[in-house]
């Protein structure tokens, strides 16, 4: 069995600053491609940055200069830092992560779930 915890969500004032971890546990060969997504209130769920098992990584336009995605593959944990928070941020924020297992070596994504981000104006 694979899990994906996340933590660090909060209320936050505009301009504020907050970490959001996530912890993959269980029987896991290797983990590749991690990420955080979110999903406000009525809108579809969007990628908002992702980090290969190398470090290279991507972010929503919306986020650029403001969050940045990490990850320490000893922990088996991905990052996001989000800085200078605005209210169009929140959301709930999920991380995923593609993980082969011990068992039977199959491979998937796997989902969090999800950890609330609010954003007061």
């Amino acid at each position: 069995q694979v899990q994906l915890v996340e933590s660090g969500g909060a209320l936050v004032q505009a301009g504020g600053s907050l970490r959001l971890s996530c912890a993959a546990s269980g029987s896991i060969f290797s983990i590749g491609a991690m990420g955080w997504y979110r999903q406000a209130p009525g809108k579809q769920r969007d990628v908002v940055a992702s980090i290969t098992s190398g470090g290279r990584t991507t972010y929503a336009d919306s986020v650029k200069g403001r969050f940045t995605i990490s990850r320490d593959n000893a922990k088996n944990t991905v990052y996001l830092q989000m800085n200078n928070l605005k209210p169009e941020d929140t959301a709930v924020y999920y991380c995923n992560a593609y993980i082969t297992t011990r068992n039977g070596m199959s491979s998937m994504y796997y989902w969090g779930q999800g950890t609330q981000v609010t954003v007061s104006s």
